[in-house]
Parts: C-alpha cells; structure tokens; sequence
C-alpha cells in the first residue's frame, strides 16, 4: 500500500512538471509570436483569416505622403526628399512635387515621375533619377503615418498620407510659406487698397531668393518691367511669424537698412497670389508671382535652363517667432 501511494505521488509529480513545461512553451511561443508582431515596420490588428498588408501595399495605400519636414531628426540629409513636398508610390514609380506652384495639377497632384522603388522585409529602397539608390526603413507609427529611417544618413523623416481630394493644400502652403515665395523671380504688385500713403507705396517688386530663408529684395521699377530687368532698390532681411490661433496667416517683416521694419499680415490668396496687410497704414496689397521656377529632376541639357536658383534648393527645418493678431475685423 505505501509502495502504490509513494508510485501514485511519482506519477502525478511527472504529469506536474510536464504540464508545466508545456504551459512554458506555450508562454514562450506567445512571447516570440508577439515579439516578431511588434518588431514589424507596422503595428496593426487582424480579424479572422486576413492576412496584414504587405510594405508595398501601405506605401501605396495613399495617393500622397506629405512630407511634415519640419518634423525631422537628424542634421543631415536626403536629397531627394530634401527637395519634395509630396511623394508617391505607384507601381514601382516614385512621383514627387517638388514645387507648390501648381500643385494638385502636376501629374494629376502627383508631381513629376522622379524614379523607382522596391520593398522588402520593412525596407523601402529608391533609385532616384538624379541622386542615385538610397535604402529606408519604414515604421507605420500612426493612422495614415510612415516614419522613414535612413541608417546610412541617420536622419528620419515622417510622411503624413493623403488622397489627391482630401489634400490639405492650405497646410502646406503656409507651413512652407518661405518655399512658396522663392517659386517666382518676383513678386508685382497688382493693386493697393486703402490705407494711408507711405513710402511702401512706391516699392512695386518683391523677391525672396533661397540662398537662405532670410534674404528680400524690394524694387521701385515700372510696372510691367521683365523680371530679368528688375533693378533691385533694397537688399534686407525678412523674418515670417506665425499667428498665434491662426493657420492661415502669417505676419512678414521686411528689415531695411537703417532700422527700417515694414510689418505685413501674409495670406496667400492662390499659387499665383499673395495678399500683404500693411499694419502700420493699413494698406492691403496683391501682388502676382512672375517668373516661376520649376524645381525639376532635370537632366543636364535641362538644367543649364534653369535659374541658377534652382541648384541646391533643399528644405530646412522652420521654427518660427509667434506673434498676436494685431487687426481685428
């Protein structure tokens, strides 16, 4: 009778422990399956039998990745992207809008065909037309949210998606308000509303040149002058605020020699139009852009054409003063 109790204890210690181990493996198994599922370049729950989408179908899910620059870590640089408001990826065609002027219009709101890409493993890979083969890792970190990871590079950029009817054209013209008024040789006034007489009055051309973002140009030619012609009265500097409770409006200052400071309130009425409020007089200008600068993935015949402008022109990383609206309608 002992022999059978002590042989019964035996017995059930084994199925014990074997019991155990298979409740470990079972953990283990979980722990790795969840593991592998998070360390993926995304983080998404499935219902029954469907499959998670593959790299190539998230990248191509949306017909626009905005590029939010001035979220991006690291102080160098991808070229291509650099340049790029917008990109697209459609089948193996990398498309990017590299300008704001005609945006939405530009290869049916794709912009210009500017190279191909492949996906594997979480890996993005490009060969740009221009800059040659650059690898990314990719990360879905949001709804309609990629991060870009370039190891070679150690610079991260994050790409808001987008369908060609619900773009948010507003956003990116005045979250890159600097970029949209180096797109035109010039800038003539059209018309002057109002207001008091002040010596702004007689400046009929502004420019804004991309040698860096804080450099205008102001003349007093006649209207109707070829922009190449333009004779450049004042050289200064500019600063763009945001408003603070505004996201689309911008105050503008024009720093002229002396101590000078003209004050305007910045709304961009089209990509060909921009309205400036003079604070001071109270004067409302429209001016037109003339001579618009096409940022392309030119060939070399094609780039002897161009502005001398156009070499180099890369975005930066913005971070504007703020200011109060000081007009109240």
């Amino acid at each position: 009778m002992a022999c059978f109790f002590w042989h019964t204890i035996w017995i059930t210690r084994d199925v014990t422990i074997k019991c155990m181990l298979m409740r470990t493996l079972k953990l283990l198994f979980v722990f790795v399956s969840t593991s592998l599922l998070f360390g993926s370049c995304s983080i998404t729950f499935f219902d029954g039998d469907d499959l998670p989408p593959s790299l190539g179908q998230v990248i191509s899910s949306n017909d626009l990745w905005y590029i939010d620059y001035h979220r991006t870590v690291g102080n160098t640089d991808v070229p291509f992207v650099s340049k790029a408001f917008t990109l697209s990826f459609i089948n193996g065609v990398m498309y990017a809008n590299n300008n704001m002027v005609d945006v939405g219009r530009t290869g049916n709101g794709l912009g210009i065909d500017v190279g191909v890409y492949n996906t594997f493993n979480g890996f993005l890979t490009v060969n740009h037309d221009l800059d040659g083969m650059y690898e990314f890792e990719v990360s879905v970190i949001g709804p309609n949210e990629l991060e870009l990871y370039n190891f070679r590079r150690n610079v991260s950029y994050y790409l808001v998606g987008y369908s060609v009817n619900n773009f948010d054209y507003d956003k990116l013209f005045y979250d890159n308000i600097e970029y949209f008024l180096q797109e035109y040789q010039a800038w003539e006034k059209v018309d002057a509303i109002g207001g008091t007489a002040n010596p702004f009055d007689s400046e009929n051309y502004l420019a804004f040149t991309p040698e860096n973002l804080t450099t205008f140009y102001s003349s007093k030619d006649d209207f109707g002058t070829d922009v190449d012609l333009l004779i450049w009265d004042y050289v200064g500097g500019y600063e763009v605020f945001d408003v603070v409770g505004y996201q689309d409006l911008k105050v503008l200052e024009l720093h002229y020699d002396g101590g000078v400071i003209e004050e305007f309130e910045l709304t961009v009425t089209n990509d060909n139009n921009i309205r400036l409020y003079h604070i001071s007089s109270e004067t409302t200008y429209d001016f037109r852009g003339r001579g618009f600068i096409q940022y392309l993935k030119s060939d070399s015949k094609e780039k002897k054409k161009l502005d001398a402008r156009n070499e180099g022109r890369k975005r930066t990383k913005v971070i504007r003063n703020k200011k109060l609206k000081q007009r109240y309608k």
